[in-house]
């Protein structure tokens, strides 16, 4: 192994550390603090809730830590190991067209991932997620979803690396360009169609029954200056007690889906003062703003690419024995994600600025900031959120600020 390649894998290690590190500092300030109920949820949160709370975190975290331990091990396997050259090795040696290689070389990888991650995500749903009272599907139900999701991400995967490494190989020397456009018309192709064709294969939408509230909502959205075309009502409920509310859609016109969790545990107002703060979002332009910065980055990181892709230099540094597209493009997203680790805080701090900005755009809107603090009281004791995560752990992990900021807040308005 050449001194570079110890560096990567120092700098490898480092990352995952301190990965892990944040996270064990999170789970022992839960459990030094957790006793503690915060201000604003003394009518809300007994000590025989908060004592679930607390448990549902540090199960979260005890399979998070034995998830990580699996990804380093087969990390250090694949990449610093011999396996990444003998399976590029194989899949050279079949004689497929480069653009056929290059699809297969990643779905047999997302499938070898699914497989490896598919006892973690049946521990979650069956042992920790039925243990506190939120999984309501049946084996037959995760079955059908994960042939579907199985499916589905293997033909978009597909169609997007067919049209990725074509227009690779046909302009070698000018690809970078062209492939960010193409990846950005993909992602806006999808998020049109998402709701209309992927998620109806998932969940039943149905228009929702109370139409008083459905006036309401379309009311406030129209003082919001947003036009709605439809309200749904999502059979959450089928596959966990979890609530939730999204906006889809893109243009002016959106779709408001509600869980039917949240419908059944929350009051019209605490509903609309959900939908409010997903109003200021839209309003503050949060989505747009959220979709140029990520662009500037896919941007920047496929010209790195293709920097990188042009010589041998990632080849000979993790001593491959064919220079192939496919693997050298791997490598230095390997590489990519290991620079971008010291920006997630910054990433995190811009996404809970806007959370702010939300919450300010839902109170000035509806008038009521109690509405929209009993509405996220509700959901943290419903969802069994922590309430005492610890600063570190925000920075590096919270797109939201800490709930019980967000509830001291709206409370001294």
């Amino acid at each position: 192994m050449s001194p570079q390649l110890i560096l990567i894998l120092i700098i490898y290690l480092a990352v995952k550390g301190t990965q892990n590190i944040v996270s064990a500092v999170n789970l022992r300030h839960l459990t030094v603090y957790g006793h503690y109920v915060p201000r604003g949820f003394e009518s809300w949160v007994d000590q025989p809730t908060l004592q679930k709370m607390r448990d549902y975190t540090l199960a979260q975290g005890k399979e998070d830590f034995i998830g990580s331990g699996v990804d380093i091990a087969v990390t250090l396997f694949f990449i610093f190991g011999s396996l990444l050259n003998s399976y590029n090795n194989w899949i050279a040696g079949n004689n497929w067209s480069p653009v056929l290689s290059g699809i297969l070389f990643y779905i047999f990888l997302a499938w070898i991932s699914l497989i490896i991650h598919t006892p973690f995500s049946l521990y979650n749903t069956f042992h920790v997620e039925e243990k506190f009272g939120f999984n309501t599907q049946t084996i037959g139900l995760w079955c059908a979803d994960f042939i579907k999701e199985l499916l589905l991400s293997s033909i978009l995967m597909g169609l997007l690396l067919a049209g990725v490494f074509w227009l690779m190989n046909a302009f070698p020397a000018s690809w970078g360009f062209i492939v960010w456009l193409f990846l950005l018309c993909f992602k806006l192709f999808t998020l049109y169609v998402s709701p209309y064709v992927i998620e109806p294969l998932f969940n039943k939408f149905t228009p929702i029954e109370d139409k008083k509230l459905e006036k309401k909502i379309k009311d406030l959205m129209e003082k919001a200056g947003l036009s709605v075309s439809r309200v749904f009502t999502m059979d959450g409920s089928r596959r966990s007690r979890h609530g939730n509310a999204y906006f889809s859609g893109i243009g002016k016109t959106k779709r408001i889906v509600l869980f039917d969790t949240l419908l059944k545990n929350s009051h019209d107002d605490e509903t609309l003062a959900i939908l409010a703060h997903e109003a200021g979002h839209w309003k503050k332009k949060h989505i747009v703003k959220k979709l140029i910065v990520m662009e500037v980055i896919s941007f920047v990181g496929i010209y790195a690419a293709w920097w990188l892709v042009q010589g041998n230099i990632l080849v000979d540094l993790f001593g491959l024995d064919q220079a192939t597209l496919w693997s050298k493009l791997l490598l230095a997203g390997f590489l990519g994600s290991l620079l971008a680790f010291p920006f997630k805080p910054l990433s995190t701090w811009f996404s809970r600025r806007h959370e702010w900005e939300a919450d300010d755009f839902a109170v000035q809107l509806t008038g009521t900031p109690k509405a929209l603090a009993r509405a996220l009281i509700r959901l943290g004791r419903n969802n069994l959120a922590n309430l005492h995560p610890h600063p570190w752990y925000v920075a590096f992990h919270y797109s939201h600020p800490p709930l019980t900021r967000r509830v001291e807040k709206l409370l001294g308005m």
